[in-house]
């Protein structure tokens, strides 16, 4: 589709508007973490939070005010089809594990992606709690709070630290077919593929729906750093379509994409 709005402001004015932006939101969602934020279900299992909403409307205001012209998703905002249209697009979790912020456990984030030609150009996903800022503008490296990070080196799956669901990889039916592996959870999906980024974990592999607010921003973190994103078909993912849910997803080297494709081959035909 034909963007009905040229971009006129340049990736990098772009970028620091988005990072100003989500520092100011961690600092707005920290005065409500450990408060017994007010909450309530949107649909079975998936709750949401006064600080989600508080956040929305600040990220809204800080990042559409100046760029009005951009388009606009966001998990806690109904969706603007306008933003087909749009050359540019801000794809946004106002916070990323909201059920882990409720909780007052610290694997929440802030997750925002600047999306052009249905790929993500610029990124922030942040942990306030853990004061942990990973950041990625197209072409120019990932970072975490400032410093250069890039994925790990491992060349095979076994033995290998995965960020994941441990009941997933023990699964009746095919547990057989994974090498010995370290498996530890975290509740946000963007705080995983940044923790693929930045080396903490060798990949992630997800295998329920997600939606491009989960993913967008810590896809660029990723490619940044080195490493793949990909879904279980193995094909790259686009963002800002009409659809935005996705089959599940995989992160990590290329080395370690293809164990993984192999195997959920593997999966599928038992499914």
């Amino acid at each position: 589709m034909q963007a009905s709005n040229p971009v006129t402001s340049s990736l990098k004015e772009d970028f620091d508007l988005l990072c100003s932006a989500v520092r100011q939101a961690g600092d707005l969602c920290m005065r409500y973490f450990g408060q017994s934020p007010q909450h309530w279900e949107k649909e079975k299992n998936q709750p949401v939070s006064e600080a989600d909403i508080a956040v929305n409307d600040l990220l809204h205001q800080q990042l559409q005010t100046p760029r009005p012209d951009y388009g606009w998703l966001s998990e806690e905002t109904p969706d603007a089809r306008h933003r087909l249209s749009c050359a540019r697009v801000w794809v946004v979790d106002p916070i990323d594990g909201t059920k882990a912020f409720i909780q007052g456990k610290p694997e929440f984030t802030i997750s925002v992606a600047l999306v052009e030609n249905r790929r993500p150009i610029g990124a922030v996903v942040h942990n306030p709690a853990k004061q942990e800022f990973y950041s990625a503008m197209l072409g120019m490296g990932a970072k975490c709070n400032d410093k250069p990070v890039r994925i790990t080196a491992r060349q095979t799956l076994e033995n290998s630290r995965i960020c994941g669901y441990e009941k997933m990889f023990a699964y009746e039916g095919w547990a057989h077919l994974w090498p010995q592996l370290t498996v530890e959870n975290r509740n946000s999906v963007a705080y995983r593929l940044a923790l693929v980024a930045g080396g903490q974990f060798d990949a992630t592999l997800i295998m329920n729906a997600k939606n491009d607010w989960d993913i967008a921003a810590g896809d660029l973190l990723v490619h940044e750093a080195g490493g793949v994103v990909c879904g279980l078909d193995f094909k790259k993912l686009t963002y800002n379509n009409k659809a935005t849910r996705h089959s599940g997803l995989m992160a990590g080297s290329d080395i370690l994409m293809s164990e993984f494709a192999t195997r959920i081959e593997h999966i599928k035909h038992k499914l």
